[in-house]
């Protein structure tokens, strides 16, 4: 088996152990949680997991970041669009928009926020953690595309960082109650009028002026 093979065996094994703990920990929580189970999850044996990862709370904290990395790729990916959002801006970010609640409200989103509310405590630097690999980011990749927006004359967004930040709580911010804290699952027609409804709200302030009448 050549170099190059072994490396890329390790990094899958070490993938499948993160994402087996991150399901255990999701379904048990940190306490309750135990190695083994989380070895019969990723499919490898006790002491694999231990090889990877030293010790329970390693494991823990590591796949905490792997399960924010993971969610922030998956959000990048819906920003995309807003490259070339073609001559209708306004749907282009209510698709954005949807695309963005959608996967708030996916199952790893879901249970990633419930193990930040419930081991914050015992693990404070997991706060860090997915801030790193979570908002601040996306905002980040977000005010970049809103900025380019600008100098195109598609927006006014004089401070696309705070056109951003905005933006997000626009749509994020009914989340919660709307879904019950993550009990309740929206369907299609609620998550896109919550979509439309931030956007139309976003352009109101951020949208180009509209020309003068004669």
């Amino acid at each position: 088996m050549s170099s190059t093979t072994s490396s890329r065996g390790r990094i899958d094994k070490r993938e499948a152990i993160l994402e087996g703990a991150f399901t255990v920990f999701a379904r048990q929580g940190y306490a309750q949680a135990c190695v083994q189970e989380i070895a019969d999850e990723a499919g490898v044996a006790k002491p694999t997991v231990y090889n990877h990862l030293t010790d329970k709370a390693t494991l823990f904290k590591n796949a905490i970041e792997a399960a924010a990395r993971t969610s922030l790729n998956e959000r990048l990916v819906t920003l995309e669009s807003l490259a070339n959002p073609g001559d209708d801006l306004p749907t282009t970010l209510e698709d954005v928009g949807y695309a963005l609640l959608r996967l708030h409200t996916d199952d790893r989103s879901c249970a990633l926020r419930r193990l930040l509310h419930s081991e914050i405590k015992r693990f404070p630097e997991i706060l860090d953690i997915v801030k790193d690999s979570g908002p601040d980011r996306l905002n980040q990749a977000l005010a970049d595309r809103l900025a380019r927006l600008t100098l195109a004359g598609r927006l006014r967004a004089t401070d696309p960082d705070l056109a951003a930040e905005q933006l997000m709580a626009l749509l994020t911010g009914p989340l919660e109650a709307r879904s019950q804290l993550g009990t309740r699952t929206l369907d299609d027609d609620e998550v896109r009028g919550m979509a439309q409804a931030a956007t139309r709200t976003f352009l109101r302030v951020w949208g180009p002026d509209e020309p003068d009448t004669p």
